[in-house]
């Protein structure tokens, strides 16, 4: 009966003249697999049906080698740099038919005289009730300029902080854009001046919070570069008792792909990304993912924190993990994940 419905698929698909990628996933690596174009369809010869495969190492290190280049010096707030990095994600979501959430996609403020501006896209839920909820998902793209100079370069490049976290979330909205497999609404947010102090997601949550938006979930990317050696997980979840995510993660990919961190936890790093603007508004779970909690890398600030440090395999691993838990925290009938603190 399997090999039949596999055979009916098959033709109905090549009717349609669309491109079928077959992957046995019990053989291959999921950073490996070549990237589908627009209409190919992706399956797997395992018990665990059709799952998508989308984000390659290749087209990360493009988007990392881009916004950590020398050419923009660092994407310091307010510097040409940041205003290069803009336009290089505002052209992304051009290309992949992401829609500004407000006017534009430039959610603009003032930082003591200096203008910065927040890039924020929408993907409209395809369920009547449920596209009125919105999961954020963000990262911040700014980085601090310079930093201490070391030979002849002074250029602070931020290439796992955080020009990595910016590219997942990029290579997150292409996938959601171009399946449309979300009920709920998810609103794209790359945030500036988060080196100032979350200056730019402290602006976003405050506006959104006025809007009064119907908000489930926060999820943002920080530092996904590089990977840990020493841990029984892929990545930790800052605030990780806070609330039942990281369970849920787990659940919802069948695996341990999240986690605890000790060192996370010491250095209160929860609050030291921009999920914790979203959380002080909002009061409901929003937490980081993160594969970097300073003890497995040498570079932060510094300015050796070069697109050549990075490990693209593990961030496309990582990446194609985190898609179906998204997908299904944007399909599940309830808002399952709920704080778990008074």
């Amino acid at each position: 009966m399997k090999n039949i419905f596999l055979f009916l698929v098959l033709i109905f698909f090549f009717s349609c003249k669309s491109s079928i990628v077959i992957i046995n996933n019990e053989d291959s690596s999921q950073n490996i697999i070549p990237k589908p174009s627009k209409g190919d369809v992706i399956m797997t010869l395992t018990s665990k049906a059709i799952l998508p495969n989308y984000a390659t190492s290749s087209e990360l290190k493009d988007i990392v080698s881009y916004l950590a280049s020398d050419d923009l010096k660092g994407r310091d707030t307010g510097s040409e740099g940041i205003e290069k990095a803009a336009i290089f994600i505002e052209n992304h979501f051009k290309e992949n038919a992401i829609k500004p959430y407000f006017k534009t996609y430039r959610d603009s403020f003032n930082l003591k005289g200096v203008d910065a501006y927040n890039i924020v896209g929408f993907i409209e839920g395809n369920d009547t009730n449920l596209k009125n909820e919105i999961i954020i998902i963000g990262a911040h793209y700014d980085h601090i300029g310079s930093a201490k100079k070391v030979g002849n370069d002074s250029i602070a490049n931020g290439a796992n902080d955080n020009a990595a976290g910016a590219s997942g979330v990029l290579e997150i909205a292409e996938y959601f854009a171009s399946t449309k497999q979300n009920k709920r609404s998810i609103l794209i947010a790359l945030f500036s001046a988060e080196e100032k102090g979350l200056k730019g997601s402290q602006h976003l949550a405050k506006k959104l919070k006025a809007d009064k938006i119907d908000l489930y979930t926060m999820l943002n990317l920080e530092m996904i570069g590089v990977p840990f050696t020493d841990r029984p997980y892929d990545a930790l979840i800052t605030g990780y008792e806070l609330s039942n995510m990281s369970a849920k993660i787990n659940e919802y990919t069948n695996s341990n792909l999240t986690g605890f961190s000790e060192v996370a936890k010491k250095y209160n790093l929860f609050k030291q990304s921009d999920n914790y603007a979203f959380y002080l508004e909002f009061n409901l779970p929003c937490q980081t993912i993160s594969s970097c909690d300073l003890s497995n890398y040498d570079y932060y600030h510094h300015v050796d924190d070069e697109a050549d440090k990075l490990d693209y395999n593990h961030m496309a691993s990582l990446i194609n993990k985190v898609i179906p838990a998204i997908e299904k925290m944007c399909n599940t009938p309830t808002k399952e994940i709920v704080s778990t603190h008074e």
